[in-house]
């Protein structure tokens, strides 16, 4: 979800303005995919790096996050989604994980959609943690190295209980990954648009899906053999 200080700028405004509009998106996108009856949500809300970021801005994310949460409770619960989130969460400021932990209990049986928020996330501190926990089973004997394939480094991932990424949209004109998933979206299609975060629609969305929707996945295999 890119381009939140931008937008602000573009407005005169200070970035926090941005970031605070951007939940506008949030709320369109979530209801979006649970309208279309997408299954997984994904949504990278701060990263790792991010924490290098003005100590202020940082503030500004946490007390959102905070509020964010309170007020889009009852939506959750009316639409039937099941809030998860991953990364090195035990960073995040004790009361903004406090009310993250209340809100993932109260929707745990949710079932309509699974929305992941992925919070104080990098994808290669992810990897790096799987690997020690698998050496440490291996070390221990409960793990043969020769018996580790992809179904056990699936197992180990934050995104243990999530499919594979199928479709990855990056919004504000950066085309790069940015330390996200980089496991997960081995075969994901990209999709890139100039839409600042706090623009994006359920029409942005829709459209990034009809263009997902004319790509010929092939996982490796020829056109033919998929036809």
């Amino acid at each position: 979800m890119d381009g939140n200080g931008r937008w602000a700028k573009q407005k005169g405004m200070m970035r926090a303005f941005g970031h605070e509009n951007g939940t506008k998106a949030v709320r369109q996108v979530v209801e979006g995919c649970a309208e279309l009856g997408i299954e997984n949500l994904t949504l990278y809300a701060f990263s790792t790096e991010n924490w290098n970021r003005p100590k202020l801005e940082v503030q500004t994310l946490m007390k959102l996050l905070v509020s964010s949460l309170k007020k889009e409770i009852k939506t959750l619960q009316d639409n039937n989604i099941k809030l998860m989130a991953i990364g090195c969460l035990n960073e995040l400021p004790a009361k903004a994980h406090k009310e993250l932990l209340e809100v993932m209990e109260k929707t745990k049986n949710n079932s309509r959609m699974v929305l992941t928020l992925a919070l104080s996330y990098g994808s290669r501190e992810e990897i790096i943690n799987t690997l020690k926990k698998i050496s440490i089973k291996v070390k221990n004997n409960i793990i043969s190295p020769e018996n580790i394939d992809e179904s056990v480094i699936n197992e180990h991932l934050y995104t243990q209980n999530l499919h594979d990424v199928d479709l990855l949209i990056r919004t504000s004109g950066e085309q790069r990954i940015s330390n996200f998933l980089l496991w997960q979206i081995a075969y994901a299609e990209l999709y890139f648009t100039n839409v600042l975060w706090p623009d994006f629609t359920k029409q942005h969305l829709y459209e990034a899906i009809i263009e997902y929707q004319k790509r010929e996945r092939r996982f490796g295999k020829t056109s033919e053999q998929i036809n």
